[in-house]
């Protein structure tokens, strides 16, 4: 009921729009008096993993004792999950007092959600007088809110793949241009390896800006951290070298200290494995290609899996659902199509239409919960354990509802 009463504050995305703008965002802050406006922040860019590698940096700078504040998105359940502090959510009553107190400032500037959220995180962080900020950027870069704040010296960047193309082009060029804009005058830039085309743009941008790009390597498995799947070695890359190039702003962790928050990072529907009814189910937020194709890698892993995987998918209908079904899908395998709740959404029909040979493996059901149950009924519970993914919103459903326990 609270997390109700705190969307009548927030219009919905899809209402409001996309509107992708700095000057908005720069004036209301002013309005606000500029708040954390001198804190340093690590900004956190890119297109899959962003979430990850702001959990893994939350984890090591709580582990070092430095207080920090960490804004990431979409949330899953809770608005409150896109704010804390030294990994505590900001609770609903006094989200909903800063967001009353804004009201008039935010239809002043016609804010987008976003934009509110940040900057009612940011009033918040500077109450509670954070030490170091970690943002997420929402959507692109350049023109991100997150993009407003004045003191950015430290870039993490995640992988840049294909992905909101309606809005930030559709090469991967010119999305690396959107995401690279972020970068200022003399940060220091970390990335794991990229595609070619945005490798180069990240290296034009820098030197455009005098900027010092550090390529990191995967950690070791020697590392143990607190998020499963093999690719979580590069973001976790991204966070150590974030983390190191904190020294010149006057911290320095030790590698004893960053491997400790490391093993402990946590971040809910992203390879995490439930239980629904005492049967295990596997949850990944695969939503575009990119990370389709990461989580087709992470299969070689499971047991059992040459013999078929049980996919529960609920992918949005701007998404590239098709070029995420070659990745995802083997012949032995079999995926039920489910809607993501109050968004437009690919359907069954829709897939066969454009993939007809998909016509045996593809099954339409009405919710994850439909799914669940007829694969449950029709062929019992498969030894590799379904997968539901397509989309953060689903997981974020079949949590808010109550039906699957985390392990």
């Amino acid at each position: 009921m609270a997390d109700q009463q705190l969307s009548e504050l927030i219009p919905r995305f899809d209402l409001r729009g996309m509107d992708l703008q700095l000057e908005r965002m720069r004036h209301a802050l002013q309005e606000l008096g500029s708040p954390c406006g001198e804190i340093p922040a690590i900004q956190v860019a890119g297109t899959n993993g962003k979430g990850s590698i702001a959990s893994f940096l939350s984890a090591a700078l709580q582990q070092a004792g430095i207080r920090s504040g960490v804004t990431t998105s979409p949330h899953l359940v809770s608005w409150c999950e896109r704010i804390a502090i030294d990994g505590i959510p900001i609770s609903e009553g006094h989200l909903r007092q800063l967001l009353l107190a804004q009201q008039q400032l935010c239809a002043k500037h016609q804010l987008t959600p976003f934009e509110q959220l940040l900057a009612a995180a940011l009033a918040h962080f500077h109450t509670e007088a954070v030490e170091l900020l970690v943002l997420e950027v929402g959507l692109g870069g350049r023109l991100d809110a997150t993009t407003a704040h004045p003191c950015r010296p430290v870039i993490a960047m995640a992988s840049i793949g294909l992905d909101h193309c309606e809005h930030l082009g559709s090469t991967l060029t010119a999305i690396a241009e959107e995401k690279a804009a972020v970068i200022t005058p003399g940060a220091q830039v970390i990335s794991a390896e990229q595609p070619a085309p945005v490798k180069v743009v990240l290296e034009k941008t820098c030197s455009a800006n005098n900027a010092f790009l550090r390529w990191v390597d995967p950690l070791p498995s020697d590392w143990c951290l607190g998020l499963a799947g093999d690719w979580q070695r590069r973001n976790a890359a991204v966070a150590y070298g974030a983390l190191q190039a904190l020294l010149p702003l006057g911290w320095r962790l030790y590698d004893t200290t960053i491997r400790a928050g490391l093993a402990k990072a946590r971040w809910k529907g992203r390879l995490q494995t439930v239980t629904w009814q005492g049967h295990p189910l596997l949850l990944d937020g695969a939503h575009n290609p990119p990370a389709a194709h990461q989580l087709a890698l992470e299969r070689q892993n499971w047991q059992g899996q040459e013999n078929g995987v049980v996919w529960i998918l609920g992918i949005q209908a701007h998404k590239q659902a098709v070029e995420m079904l070659q990745l995802l899908l083997q012949p032995r395998d079999q995926a039920w199509i489910v809607p993501v709740a109050d968004h437009r959404s690919w359907t069954c029909d829709a897939l066969v239409q454009v993939e007809p040979h998909w016509g045996d493996q593809l099954r339409d059901a009405t919710s994850a919960e439909d799914a669940l149950k007829r694969i449950k009924e029709t062929s019992g519970w498969p030894q590799t354990m379904p997968v539901l993914a397509g989309s953060l919103y689903l997981i974020g459903d079949l949590l808010e509802q109550g039906l699957v326990q985390a392990e």
